[in-house]
């Protein structure tokens, strides 16, 4: 689509819709901002707008701002069902989503990953993948920097490696990865979208526009995506820690293995793998389908997999001190994610929990608490934790602590660990109720464990 001298308003001045007015600026658009939030309110975060031929339009309702509008381009944080993009819509303004606005004036090739879980830790290393092997790789999307900074530099020749939520789903038209992986799916945004069924089928966006050419990339160990393949038009792999796949990637006698078109080609052994846990090989895995399906060579794979030491907040090891382990899981914003970081301890560990509501049932992670032989003590805090306790104690998980703070968290969690213990932080939950976003959380965890 050409945007030039079309009328656009961008609505949230978070990170994606300062890229996003940026991404419009540069291609001649007639840009009008709009965020409920007053100049003062958001400060810097307008920095990278001033000096551009731009119309402020803030501190007010979106809906005040649409008349005379031809495109309308909104934040992941609003729902496309928000009351002024249905009106937008009724008054025939084109609606999407920063992550489409940015793909349509973006160059190189695209690949896309979704799931409720390891969509950052796949994102990422599939990026290390790509610049290993000599491409130019971003990583974009829901990671944290916005497709939107990318395309205004983008070059035919990049790799374009998005990660992608199910709120950037609601608002895509003509996204078309080449390659697509969907990690798993689990119980999570409920809050937003209601059902798992529609939470499913936002997930499912991500492959409608590919092509017989393209390929999707399917988690076969998780029973929830068991219908999902059937409904592509693309090729398929899958991958699986479990079992062997026809198409795809898998572990045969200890020893990570390809198999394409043209016969089975082994990467390198499991125990290699430098990021731990079962969960990490399962993104391991994911972005061995999709780097070879990208035409990655072998050996390269292998070496970023041997080398790369995982992403931020993701059972990030932060210290150690007295011989008790602290770890950053502040990225475990769900229950299967923080089921994922119990599996992976193997130490006497008390876990700090809680955070705000998502609207998803705990009982599934005090169970493998309960199974677990390392999980001895857990500290709650925020908007859930008398949910939490009440499953804790329902299912007969009884070394409950209550803190009001993260300090206090950390504090009561060195009080309780022993040498040879670790501490864990990995919520189960969203930030929001105490904390800007789950980066906030995890940097201020951090700063509290190395002052310690």
């Amino acid at each position: 689509m050409d945007y030039e001298n079309k009328h656009v308003l961008v609505v949230g001045l978070a990170r994606s819709g300062v890229a996003a007015a940026q991404l419009l600026a540069q291609h001649r658009a007639i840009v009008t901002v709009n965020d409920s939030k007053t100049a003062a309110d958001l400060g810097e975060a307008l920095a990278p707008l001033r000096g551009l031929p731009v119309t402020w339009k803030l501190g007010c309702p979106a809906m005040d701002c649409l008349e005379g509008q031809d495109v309308l381009v909104i934040s992941p944080g609003i729902p496309d069902k928000a009351t002024f993009v249905v009106k937008a819509r009724e008054m025939g303004i084109y609606v999407i989503g920063e992550l489409e606005l940015a793909y349509q004036l973006s160059r190189g090739q695209m690949v896309a990953v979704t799931g409720t879980n390891g969509k950052t830790t796949t994102v990422s290393l599939l990026q290390e993948i790509f610049a290993n092997s000599g491409k130019r790789a971003f990583a974009v999307g829901n990671i944290g920097y916005p497709y939107s900074l990318a395309a205004m530099e983008s070059k035919p020749d990049d790799v374009m490696v998005c990660e992608c939520s199910s709120f950037q789903m609601e608002t895509v038209d003509t996204f078309h990865p080449l390659v697509a992986v969907l990690t798993n799916i689990t119980e999570d945004h409920l809050n937003r979208h209601g059902t798992m069924a529609e939470y499913t089928r936002l997930k499912m966006r991500m492959f409608e526009n590919q092509r017989a050419e393209d390929t999707a990339v399917f988690n076969l160990d998780d029973p929830a995506l068991a219908p999902l393949p059937a409904q592509v038009r693309s090729r398929v792999m899958f991958f699986s820690r479990k079992r062997e796949v026809e198409r795809g990637a898998f572990v045969r006698d200890g020893v990570v293995t390809v198999r394409g078109d043209h016969g089975e080609t082994p990467i390198l052994p499991a125990a290699e793998i430098y990021i731990p846990g079962p969960h990490n090989l399962e993104n391991a895995l994911a972005a061995v389908c999709v780097a070879w399906a990208m035409g990655m060579p072998a050996e390269v794979i292998a070496e970023t997999l041997r080398t790369f030491r995982g992403v931020e907040h993701r059972i990030e090891f932060t210290r150690e001190l007295d011989g008790v382990r602290y770890y950053n899981d502040s990225k475990g914003t769900n229950v299967d994610s923080t089921i994922r970081a119990v599996q992976t301890m193997t130490r006497p560990t008390a876990i700090i929990l809680g955070g705000s509501d998502k609207h998803c049932d705990f009982t599934p992670l005090v169970k493998e608490m309960l199974a677990s032989p390392y999980m001895r003590e857990a500290v709650l805090i925020g908007v859930t934790a008398d949910q939490i306790e009440d499953t804790l104690r329902r299912e007969g998980f009884t070394a409950i602590h209550r803190e009001g703070s993260m300090q206090a968290a950390v504090e009561r969690c060195r009080a309780l660990a022993q040498p040879g213990w670790n501490v864990l932080l990995s919520p189960a939950c969203a930030s929001f109720d105490m904390f800007h976003d789950y980066e906030e959380r995890g940097r201020v965890f951090k700063q509290i464990v190395r002052n310690l």
